[in-house]
Parts: structure tokens; C-alpha cells; sequence
């Protein structure tokens, strides 16, 4: 029974609440609810059931609608348009800010700085007040203004008398004479040479005037009096021009000394461009890398291809391209001469000191090096063995000028504090932020900065107190996590620390361990403090717990949702309440702990792994059982498995281009693998055409099954004629979409039902066969689970639905599009199409990567989605899957932990055995989790 707090909402007071009534958006029946303001309220309950309708659908939309509905007409059409939600009325509504899960850029030039907006403040900081250093002497580089001159002229004494010139830079195909002569037409009478003034026309009269190699135009001379206002202008126009003749260069002379002035950017013979915030700027043309234009990766000799198992020696064989008979030639100097410069041939490679392994490379006296060995192949690229040769060595690499900072060369010479850009992007934000509270600047520069420094300080503290610390600025955006990526939106959103808004988060505990979600609490506590609502729809015990107020939708999930469950306080709902949610919270149901755990002999082994932060680690995957990989955000569980697992076994079947991560090699069992399916949180489809039940080869049935009808065999319909996707069948004034867009310009498109077929797609007369009284419209309009007992004497059919109803997914309806799918949903599709009785029969043993299969799921429906993981197991396949989550850990029979921090102070192997085992293990974040649950 609903457990609902007893309110007349037409009494509430809006400046208190957020009124919500009747709410029909997608499944919810009429909804009613009242959301107490600037609280933190967590909405809950079974994936699909109507959280994300309620929050998203009907709460943000509404907020965002009415905010756009109060711009102009004008802006109003660059802006997303967005329907009115089908509601009874909202009162009380603050402006709303989503931060959805969204599955990652896939743009390469995008970077954490660039999507946190961090490094446009870092651009302009570098730009305004970055001093340039020579790489020669590491003095300052400065060039002086006419007013820096007449300053310098003016804080002489009075009375003194100076001299300003300017270097006669002669033309190469003129005489002295013909110089000189020119002078004295440009309205110049006199000249300096070898401390000494000589009247032009006097010099002229001589057949050759014999001066000095350094020869000066006297531009004016003066006697300084402070007070001549007149006499500054005269002076600056006069400097003007001596920097004009001299190229960039003045000469000041007072008394017997002397004051070289240069407007140019130069010194050490080197010029140096000026900074500017295009000059910092990789994706500008200007300010990118030349060597791999902006991207810090460019096409060369890949050192792991040349060097592909770093266990052996260079005597056994190390360098791949020197084993052959011919080539072997480049080795034997090596191997003989050795000795002379100390170099053990006899050691494996991955234990040479770095001088030693850079030495390989470079080579010296005695040797070539491999640099040497590859110039020497492009030079031989005619032959088609050396091109060949050629093209088995190459790969992404680290660009060798920028060193992966995709920035020129020069932009690393400017500096602030000490530091350049390309340090501060290449360090880990946990030690740029202490670089920013504890920056010393000038007066003037802080008038300049101090909001510059400001903001990026605050931005970099949010990313850090979100658990991000372990990222650079320079890490790209399409190797984050779905978590990362949201937890980045996050800090973003907080960074701007509005008052007074609504924020809807959808999941934020995506990718965190427990330890990090503690802190990802504090955080969202603190927007609420600040005079926020903050309303997020989640699954996770922990954020429940804090929460003000829960908010239950239920019972069921999809036709059977809908419905306000409870609302109230977390130790109320445990108390009192009958639904699957505090079933689970207090402990009346829970997610079985397996009777026993499978044993294992054979494994894939990963040797030596090096990429990113992991530690140079050895690790097994068993084959044929559950193996969890798990430890805190950030610690190198998707590097070891997303960057080397999946690529190096991909690879081994011919199925991926993908670069894989730096390791030794692979070991053990792998060759009984046949096949690798990695099944991760990307949409399935699209296009609004694409859906579930054509994804799992179930529509194909279906149509053939109606094609079989007696009406439809008379008509002559064939199973085509059953798509909405093709000609034939379908309406063709909607194109089988069922609804006509119609564009409003600056109001929101509206999409209205086709008056043709009123929004069921086919044509009448293929609308007329009907199989137990429904036609091909009604059933894509029913959900998974109706559609299963609908078509249960339909083995063909109802078997290959049955999978999605199993992985949680029976709420959903048969047509409905794959772009209205989260990302958990998408993902559960995938695992659906491979349950599907012969789908993964002509492949023996496969192995499934999952990347975080649990999100967005409820605990009700981890138990189902545990279920199918074992059947997949059952049939003979191995299952690797990336996760934080408790339920799925404790059900795993090998749990592999990485640790103990994120980035730097990750990438150890903590431990490899049994979940029994691991909940032994003292000061192990993950096993003080794990405690309560085995």
C-alpha cells in the first residue's frame, strides 16, 4: 500500500514547494506530488518504473521551457524547444539545470581542460600576464615601447642633454655616398660614427667619406626639461621614428653613456612571437603543434611493435626487425662491441635502465641505432619488401616535439610563477590546485588575474571534491567513463554556484566507488546549502540514507509504474513501507550471495601493463567463470581492461583497430577464446527507426508470422510488408513514423499524429490482418512482458523475447525507439541479444566485457541481471566486467582490485582470489564495503 504524507495541494503554499499535479507524461498515472524546496530529495524505485519521466520529463522540461517561453522570439530559435509536458499544472518551479548521463564526446581534440572550461581560463591568464623566458640564458624576454623611452629620457636629470639615433642599416647594392644622399633628402642633416657628429652635406663634399663599420642617424638631439610638456611630444615623435629607421632598434646617448632600446621580441639572436590566447590554443593553427597539428600524437615507429616482448634479451631476439638473417646484420655490432661501453645484451629489455633503452635507439660509435635502422628503410621505400617492413613497425605514438601537449614548442617558454602551460596541463589536478592557492603575483598582475585565478581555483576544487583529482586537464574526454564524464558536468554546473535553481542529477554515483561516494554527498549537500533544491534520481543505499526526503515511484516498472509509492523520510520507509525498494533497504529481500563459487583452471594472463598510471602489473582473467574487477575511481580498471584486455584479444581475432595500451604480452589460455564481445553503454541506434525488438531478431518473426495469415496470404503480402522501415506496408504521407513534424520556428516543433493512418504507421489494408484479434500497430504498442505471454505459442518468437524481460527490460515496449534508451538500458539490449536461444551457438567460448552493467538498475533488478550473467556463463562463455557496485561483487568468483588510490597512487594490484577471501584483507577500501554484504 502507497504511503503517501497527507496534503491538499491546491493548499500548499508554491514559495515553499514545488507543486506537481497530475503528471501523464510516458507511464505516470496522474501523478501527484509535492517537492519541499531547497532540500535534498532522492527519487527511487524499479528501472523503468517513472523516475526519470517524473524529474526529467516533466520537472526540467517544464523549467527549461518556461525559461526559454521568457526570452525574445529571436533568441528563442537557437534554443533546444521543448514541449509542454503533459501535466495538470506546475507551481513553484525554479530555473532547472540537468546533468543527465550522457556517453562521452568522441571528438579527439577534446580534452578535461577544454569541457571544464579550465583551460580557456588558463589561455587568457598565460596571454595577459605569462612572462617569456629564453630557453638559452632563462632571462626575460622584453621589448620597450616609445613610452617606455621617453619615460627612461625623462627621469634623467634636468638640464642633461641627450642624443637619439638610430642604426643606418645600408642596402647592400647602394655606395655610402648614394645612402648618405638619400638621408638628406628624407630631411635628415646629420650622422653619428665613432663618437663623433658629422653635417650630411660636408661628407658629401669628400669623394670617399671614410667613417666607421657602426654608423647612426642623429634623428634629434635636446636639452631635458621635465616641465616642457611640448618637448615630450617632440621627443616620442622622434623615438617613433628612430625605431621605424632603425628596425626596431634606438640608441640613447646622455653624457658619456649610452642606452640601446629594441622594439622587437628578441634576445639571445632568438625572436620570440608575443603571447596572445590563440598562441595557446591547440585547436588554432596558430597555437597547435606543427609536428601532429594539435592532436599530441603522431603516425611513427611504434616502440611496442618494434620491441613486442620486453621479457626478452637483446642477445635472444628482443628487436623484432632485426631477427631476420638480413637485418640481423644491424645487431651483430651491437652484440660484439657491447662490451666496450658497458651495455648487458644478456639483460631483458623491461629491466635496462632508461639511459640504456634510449641508447638502443639512438645508438653511438660502435653501432647504429634503431633510429638510424628506420631512416635507413624510408630511404629504401621503393622496394616493396621495405615498405612492407616499413608498415609493420608504424603506430600511433606521443608526438616527439610537443611531447603529447599538442602545443608549439614556443608557448612552453612563457611562463607564470615559475610554470609553463604545458606543465600545468600534464599534471594531475590534485597538485595544479595547490599551484593556484598559493600563486604570488605583482600588484599589477593581480589587478589583471585575480578573477582569472579565482575561477579556475574554484573549478579545479570541485573537480577534486567530486573525486577527479587524479585527472590532467590534458587527459581527452572520450577516454572517461560515463561516470567521469557526468562527475565533470557536475563540477562544471557547480563551478557556476547559482542560487535559488533546481538541479536534477540522474545517477551521479555512476563510476564511484562507495569510498568516493561519501564525498560526491558532501558536495551535493553543499549546493543544497547554498539554496538549491537538489533532486537526483539514484539507486545507491548511501545516497538514500542522506537524502531529506525519498521519493518512491512504483510498484512495477513500466505499464505496472507510474505511481507515487511513498514519500517521506529513509527510516519511515523502512518502517512501514511494502515496496521493492524498502524490501531491499531493510533487509527483507536482498541479492543472494552465490551457494558456492566456480573453480577455475585455465586463465588469460596480462603481463607487464604499463599504460597510463598502472604499475607494470601481471594479472589472471579466468576463463569460464564471473571475474569482477573493481577499486576506487580512478585506480586503472578500465586501462587494464577497456585499453588492454579488449584491444589485445580483439586483435588476436582480426576485430579491432584500436591502439592497445602499453604492456608485455599476453599469457596462459587465451587461445580457447574464440571470440570477444565488449558491451558497453553506446546507444544501440540512432535513428528514431531503430528499436529493442529488431535489435534481438525478434520483428523478423513477428512479420513472418502475420505475412502467414490466410488474409494476408489472399492480399499477397509478403513479410515486408510488415516494416515500417521500407515501402510497402507502411503509411507513406508519415513514412512509417507514425507522426508528421511540423517546424514552429522559435516554439517547439510540434509533432502531430498522422492524419493518414492516426498514428499507427501501416496502411489500413495492412492494418485489416490481424493474428488473436491485434493488429501489427498493437503489438509493437504492447510492452516485453505483455508481448510474452502474447506470443507464448510462438516458441520462435517469445524465446527471442524472453532475454529482454529476463535483463530487466520487460517495461519497455516493443517499437518503442532506441533513442529514448539510457545507457544502462542500451547496454542490458546488448546482453539480451546474446541470451537469445543460438545467438552465441556458433561461437564456443566468447569472451562478454561489461563496463558497469549495474547502472541504472534497481536492486530487484540486479538479481535478474545476475541471473543472465550466469546463464551466459553456463553456456560456456567467461564474463569480465568493470563494477562498483556491492551486490554484483559479492556474486562474483574471482575479484581482481586495484588500488589503493586514483591516478598517480593507483595502478597497484591489491589483490586477486575470492570474494571470502578479500573481506580478510585489512585497510582495503573495497573489503570494508564488501564486509557487510558476504
Amino acid at each position: 500500500m502507497a504511503n503517501i504524507p497527507d496534503y491538499n495541494l491546491d493548499e500548499l503554499d508554491a514559495r515553499q514547494n514545488i507543486i506537481i499535479k497530475g503528471a501523464r507524461v510516458h507511464n505516470l498515472k496522474n501523478l501527484s506530488v509535492a517537492l519541499p524546496r531547497n532540500k535534498f530529495i532522492v527519487i527511487t524505485g524499479l528501472s523503468g518504473s517513472g523516475k526519470s519521466s517524473l524529474a526529467f520529463d516533466t520537472l526540467y522540461a517544464e523549467g527549461q521551457r518556461m525559461y526559454v517561453e521568457s526570452l525574445s522570439s529571436y533568441a528563442r530559435q537557437f534554443l533546444g524547444r521543448m514541449d509542454k509536458p503533459d501535466v495538470d499544472y506546475i507551481k513553484g518551479i525554479s530555473p532547472a539545470i540537468a546533468i543527465e548521463q550522457k556517453v562521452s564526446i568522441k571528438n579527439n581534440r577534446s580534452t578535461v581542460g577544454t569541457s571544464t572550461e579550465i583551460y580557456d581560463y588558463l589561455k587568457l591568464l598565460y596571454a595577459r600576464i605569462g612572462k617569456t623566458y629564453s630557453p638559452v640564458t632563462g632571462e626575460v624576454v622584453q621589448k620597450d615601447s616609445v613610452a617606455d623611452v621617453v619615460d627612461f629620457i625623462f627621469s634623467l636629470e634636468d638640464e642633461a642633454r641627450v642624443m637619439i639615433l638610430a642604426p643606418l642599416h645600408q642596402h647592400t647594392d647602394r655606395t655610402l655616398a648614394k645612402e648618405l644622399d638619400l638621408l638628406l633628402q628624407k630631411g635628415y642633416s646629420r650622422i653619428y660614427a665613432d663618437g663623433e657628429v658629422y653635417f650630411i652635406e660636408e661628407l658629401l663634399e669628400q669623394k670617399k667619406p671614410k667613417l666607421g663599420k657602426h654608423i647612426y642617424i642623429l634623428v634629434d638631439r635636446a636639452v631635458i626639461y621635465k616641465s616642457d610638456e611640448d618637448l615630450q611630444f617632440r621627443i616620442a615623435d622622434s623615438v617613433q621614428t628612430a625605431f621605424f629607421e632603425g628596425h626596431g632598434e634606438c640608441r640613447v646617448i646622455y653624457g658619456e653613456e649610452e642606452r640601446v632600446f629594441s622594439d622587437r621580441f628578441e634576445l639571445d639572436g632568438m625572436v620570440f612571437e608575443e603571447p596572445s590566447v590563440n598562441f595557446f590554443s591547440f585547436n588554432n593553427p596558430y597555437g597547435a603543434c606543427q609536428t601532429c597539428e594539435g592532436f599530441g600524437s603522431v603516425l611513427g615507429i611504434d616502440p611496442d611493435l618494434v620491441i613486442p616482448d620486453k621479457s626478452l634479451t637483446i642477445y635472444e631476439g628482443a628487436i623484432a626487425p632485426w631477427r631476420s638473417d638480413k637485418m640481423n646484420e644491424w645487431l651483430q655490432p651491437l652484440v660484439k662491441n657491447g662490451i666496450r661501453f658497458d651495455f648487458p645484451i644478456h639483460r631483458p629489455y623491461n629491466e635496462l635502465t632508461e639511459a640504456e633503452q634510449e641508447l638502443l635507439w639512438k645508438g653511438n660509435k660502435y653501432f647504429e641505432g634503431l633510429n638510424e635502422f628506420f631512416r635507413h628503410i624510408q630511404g629504401q621505400t621503393h622496394k616493396i619488401q621495405y615498405r612492407v617492413m616499413l608498415s609493420r613497425y608504424r603506430g600511433r605514438t606521443t608526438c616527439p616535439e610537443c611531447r603529447g601537449s599538442r602545443l608549439r614548442k614556443d608557448a612552453s617558454y612563457v611562463k607564470v610563477n615559475g610554470k609553463s602551460i604545458t606543465d600545468l596541463v600534464l599534471m594531475p589536478l590534485t597538485q595544479v590546485l595547490p599551484f593556484f592557492r598559493g600563486i604570488e603575483l605583482t600588484q599589477h598582475e593581480r589587478n589583471v588575474a585575480d578573477r582569472l585565478v579565482t575561477e579556475v581555483a574554484n573549478r579545479l576544487s570541485y573537480l577534486e571534491r567530486v573525486g577527479l583529482g587524479y585527472l590532467t586537464l590534458n587527459r581527452l574526454s572520450n577516454t572517461l567513463s560515463g561516470g567521469e564524464s557526468q562527475r565533470i558536468n557536475l563540477a562544471t554546473s557547480l563551478g557556476s554556484a547559482l542560487v535559488g535553481s533546481m538541479y536534477i542529477l540522474d545517477e551521479p554515483s555512476i563510476g564511484l566507488h562507495p569510498k568516493d561516494s561519501e564525498q560526491l554527498i558532501g558536495v551535493l549537500r553543499t549546493l543544497q546549502q547554498l539554496g538549491n533544491t537538489v533532486i537526483v534520481v539514484e539507486h545507491e543505499e548511501e545516497m538514500m540514507k542522506a537524502a531529506d526526503q525519498l521519493i518512491d515511484i512504483g510498484p512495477e516498472a513500466g505499464s505496472g509504474g507510474g505511481n507515487l509509492m511513498f514519500q517521506g523520510t529513509f527510516e519511515e520507509m523502512t518502517r512501514s513501507v511494502d515496496t521493492y525498494t524498502a524490501k531491499y533497504l531493510s533487509g527483507r529481500m536482498e541479492v543472494p550471495v552465490p551457494s558456492h563459487r566456480r573453480k577455475w583452471r585455465n586463465a588469460i594472463e596480462v603481463i607487464g601493463a604499463r599504460e597510463n598510471n598502472l604499475k607494470n602489473l601481471s594479472v589472471k582473467f579466468p576463463l569460464s567463470v564471473m571475474t569482477v574487477v573493481t577499486g576506487v575511481s580512478g585506480s586503472g580498471k578500465s586501462t587494464l581492461v577497456k585499453k588492454i584486455l579488449a584491444p589485445a584479444m580483439q586483435k588476436l581475432h582480426g576485430s579491432s583497430s584500436e591502439s592497445t595500451g602499453k604492456f608485455d604480452k599476453l599469457a596462459g589460455d587465451y587461445g580457447k577464446i574464440d571470440h570477444v564481445e565488449f558491451v558497453d553503454q553506446n546507444p544501440i541506434g540512432k535513428s528514431s527507426r531503430s528499436n529493442p525488438v529488431t535489435y534481438v531478431k525478434a520483428y523478423d518473426a513477428i512479420r513472418a508470422l502475420y505475412a502467414d495469415q490466410p488474409l494476408a496470404k489472399s492480399r499477397g503480402f509478403k513479410p515486408s510488408h510488415f516494416s515500417f522501415n521500407i515501402e510497402g506496408g507502411r503509411c507513406e504521407v508519415c513514412q512509417g513514423e507514425g507522426q508528421v513534424k511540423i517546424e514552429m520556428q522559435f516554439m517547439a516543433d510540434i509533432y502531430l499524429t498522422c492524419e493518414s493512418c492516426h498514428g499507427q504507421r501501416f496502411k489500413q489494408d495492412v492494418l485489416d490482418i490481424q493474428y488473436k484479434e491485434k493488429n501489427i500497430s498493437e503489438v509493437l504498442d504492447m510492452t516485453i512482458a505483455d508481448s510474452i505471454s502474447f506470443f507464448a505459442d510462438q516458441p520462435k518468437i517469445s524465446e527471442r523475447l524472453k532475454p529482454l524481460d529476463d535483463v530487466g527490460l520487460g517495461y519497455i515496449r516493443l517499437g518503442q525507439s532506441s533513442n529514448t534508451l539510457s545507457g544502462g538500458e542500451a547496454q542490458r539490449v546488448k546482453l539480451a541479444s546474446f541470451l537469445t536461444k543460438g545467438a552465441t551457438s556458433h561461437h564456443e567460448n566468447i569472451l562478454f566485457i561489461f563496463d558497469e552493467p549495474s547502472t541504472g538498475l534497481h536492486f530487484h533488478d540486479i538479481s535478474k541481471l545476475l541471473t543472465s550473467m550466469n546463464a551466459l556463463i553456463e553456456n560456456g562463455n567467461t564474463v569480465v566486467i568493470i563494477e562498483h557496485n556491492m551486490d554484483i561483487i559479492k556474486s562474483a568468483d574471482w575479484i581482481i582490485d586495484l588500488g589503493p588510490e586514483g591516478g598517480t597512487n593507483g595502478g597497484h594490484l591489491l589483490f586477486e582470489g575470492t570474494p571470502e577471501e578479500m573481506v580478510k584483507l585489512e585497510h582495503n577500501d573495497t573489503a570494508r564495503f564488501l564486509r557487510g554484504k558476504v
